[in-house]
């Protein structure tokens, strides 16, 4: 057995449903009328797995709570309508101190969506911490 298993049925036109290990339901839609776009799913991803990456780094430097994190995504597509640039603007409640770019580097080590996308779509990330 696969690790993640996901059974993906279109019927007609480019909306797809797919149940994600056989519990999770997530409705996609090239067009982006009955559900967000697949590049949109994959924004939201990133973003996703950043946010828990970002704390078990900021862990690893002894910073166990730091509040609320938000990203928002910016993504760029190109005339193909392929995801051609990713952006970040991360804000952290608790500051990071010093150690804020050392946190940002590992949290992208760790997170599984960075290490999957080609290196051109790895996010440009900005970060406020301490708001």
């Amino acid at each position: 057995m696969a690790d993640i298993e996901v059974n993906s049925t279109c019927e007609d036109g480019y909306t797809v449903e797919s149940v994600i290990n056989g519990e999770w339901e997530l409705i996609t839609d090239a067009l982006s009328e009955d559900g967000p776009s697949p590049n949109e799913v994959l924004a939201a991803d990133y973003a996703s797995c950043y946010i828990p990456a970002l704390r078990v780094a900021a862990g690893k430097y002894n910073y166990d709570d730091i509040g609320q994190v938000e990203i928002e995504v910016a993504a760029d597509l190109d005339e193909d309508d392929d995801l051609e640039s990713i952006a970040f603007d991360l804000t952290v409640e608790e500051s990071l101190g010093d150690e804020e770019q050392d946190i940002v580097e590992l949290a992208e080590d760790i997170c599984h969506v960075h290490s999957a996308l080609t290196e051109e779509l790895h996010a440009e990330i900005e970060i406020e911490s301490g708001v």
